[in-house]
This record gives C-alpha cells, structure tokens and sequence, in this order.
C-alpha cells in the first residue's frame, strides 16, 4: 500500500511507478483511498481546499512516483461564435456557482437539465460527450486550470 503526503507538482522526472484515474469530484477531495492501474492500494492524506490537476505528480511516503489522470466523465458542452451570448452564459454560471471548464467561445459544465435549458435560451447549442472535466479551481484559489483553454479536442453524439 502507498501512503501519499506530498504534491510534486506537474513536473517530475523520476519514473512513474503507477497511476491513479479521478473524476473531477475525486480530485477535489483531500482524503482517498484508490487503487492505481497496476492494482496497488493507494491513500491519499493532503492537504484540503486545493484539488489535484490532471498529469500531477504525487510522492508516497517510501519514494514511490504516482501520477494523476483524469476520468472520462459525462459532460454537457455547450458552444456559440457570439461572444456576448457566451459571455452572459458564463455569467449565469457563475452567478449559481457552477462548477465550469471555459474554452474559446465553449465550456462545459456536469450534466444539468435546467441549466442546459438556460444556456439554450441565451442561444448555446449544447450536446452530450464523454470527455475529461476540468473545471476552473477559482480566482482565489492557488491552484489552476491545467487544460489551457487552448483547443478542447470534444466529439459531439
């Protein structure tokens, strides 16, 4: 079993001795007790408030290198070339405290009727797709978005 105390950050360049697959939910929380892709037990004891970014490196208690990826999860993607339009959706957003990933003129919140309704409204179209959420930590917060914002390489179905 690995023991995990310590945050390496994003870049590492000792070998991986195994991974740890979170949803967005899981990697907000302190306290976990997972099992890596190679079967091992692995708990993680950090501090809480600060969530884990995807492709984080984390070291256990006897040296060990495990590695942070985020889970597949179902998400609601909603996309407009008006920057108003988006802008207000973000605002809304915002304004219930959503948890929201922002790309260029996209974002992606978990799944909700009611707010898909409201950002169809503000002239969104939203799908459904599988993808890595990673929403935005706060501007208060320490820690970032790792996802850049640059491209967000989705698939629509």
């Amino acid at each position: 079993m690995l023991d995990i105390y310590e945050r390496l950050g994003t870049h590492c360049h000792d070998p991986v001795h195994t991974t740890v697959t979170l949803t967005h939910e899981q990697r907000d929380r302190g306290r976990l007790k997972l099992v890596g892709d190679n079967n091992e037990d692995v708990r993680v004891f950090l501090e809480r408030g600060k969530p884990l970014l995807v492709g984080e490196f984390l070291k256990s208690e006897c040296g060990k290198i495990v590695q942070v990826n985020g889970a597949v999860e179902d998400v609601a993607h909603a996309s407009c070339e008006d920057w108003e339009a988006f802008s207000k959706a973000c605002y809304h957003l915002g304004n219930r405290h959503t948890k929201i990933q922002v790309g260029e003129r996209w974002l992606r919140i978990k799944p909700d009727h009611v707010l898909e309704d409201m950002l169809h409204m503000l002239g969104l179209i939203v799908s459904h797709e599988d993808a890595v959420f990673v929403p935005e930590s706060g501007a208060y917060s320490s820690g970032g978005n790792s996802s850049g914002g640059n491209s967000h390489g989705h698939s629509h179905h």
